[in-house]
């Protein structure tokens, strides 16, 4: 046979739900190759993705049905059967498929990754566990430090939840803010890339804590001109508690330092988080 013509993999399910399947075809999975990737996405049922960021270009075609895409300006643009829509690496969106019995082929350049899109879920779903172990299945050595820190440089909104006596007792005295177990944790603010992982955060750390909690909403980039470093490593203990067995595939942006409370642009929102009655955290408004 050819080398210039050649069979270099085959289809292959990696998200399979009662309403929902990926079928990759070209890829990391399917085909080995990271310049881009391509699948055959069924939806059976009216569902939905969660906000998503991305970290490539994406085409989308679609063969069945129709696709709503929302963007956080709310915008939404239609995409029914026989149109092709294209989507610039960085936007962040949600894909809604309204009536069920639709089918769309994406492409991504570079190839789709787990790490290249930041899905804003509270707690890691069946579909995200799924997906990761079939992209790590096929690392052939652990990333190092440096490795996973840059694929993460695209990212530039971080957030930090913290209570919200201690943040204004700062912000009064024009001080940097320094959580509780800031020397007990490592000299680092505990943060993440994905608001929504604060919520279940809170519920396994903060629930016997009194008083109202906010959300930090931070510009990696603003706090790097100040000499404070951002950068992303595996779950850890905050103080003598330790995390969640099912955050071990989650990667968080530790921050090096003290949040500047009398410094422009540093901070980009605080956002009040609502609690029940018995102490649990429910929903950070307005995000």
């Amino acid at each position: 046979m050819s080398t210039k013509v050649k069979i270099v993999g085959a289809k292959e399910n990696v998200v399979s739900t009662d309403h929902f399947s990926i079928d990759e075809c070209i890829g990391n999975v399917a085909t080995k190759c990271d310049d881009l990737s391509m699948a055959i996405v069924t939806i059976t049922e009216p569902t939905s993705e969660p906000w998503i960021t991305i970290d490539y270009d994406e085409y989308m075609y679609v063969t069945d049905g129709f696709i709503e895409i929302y963007l956080e300006d709310g915008s939404m643009t239609k995409v029914v059967a026989g149109q092709t829509v294209f989507i610039e690496k960085g936007t962040r969106m949600q894909v809604v498929f309204p009536s069920g019995n639709t089918k769309y082929i994406p492409v991504c350049l570079p190839a789709f990754k787990p790490e290249r899109c930041l899905r804003e879920e509270g707690t890691e779903s069946d579909v995200s566990k799924r997906l990761n172990a079939l992209h790590n299945s096929n690392d052939s050595n652990k990333l190092s430090a440096e490795e996973v820190n840059a694929k993460f440089d695209h990212v530039t909104k971080v957030y930090h939840m913290c209570e919200k006596k201690l943040w204004d007792e700062a912000v009064s005295s024009g001080t940097a803010y320094f959580p509780p177990t800031f020397h007990e944790d490592g000299k680092f603010t505990h943060a993440t890339a994905v608001a929504e992982r604060l919520i279940s955060t809170a519920n396994h750390f903060y629930t016997s804590s009194e008083g109202d909690w906010i959300c930090i909403e931070l510009d990696r980039n603003e706090l790097l001109k100040l000499g404070i470093l951002t950068i992303f490593e595996e779950a850890k203990p905050v103080g003598t508690t330790d995390t969640n067995s099912d955050w071990e595939t989650w990667v968080f942006p530790h921050i090096f330092g003290g949040i500047p409370t009398h410094v422009s642009d540093v901070v980009t929102n605080v956002l009040p988080i609502t609690r029940d009655d018995d102490g649990s955290f429910l929903s950070i408004e307005g995000l």
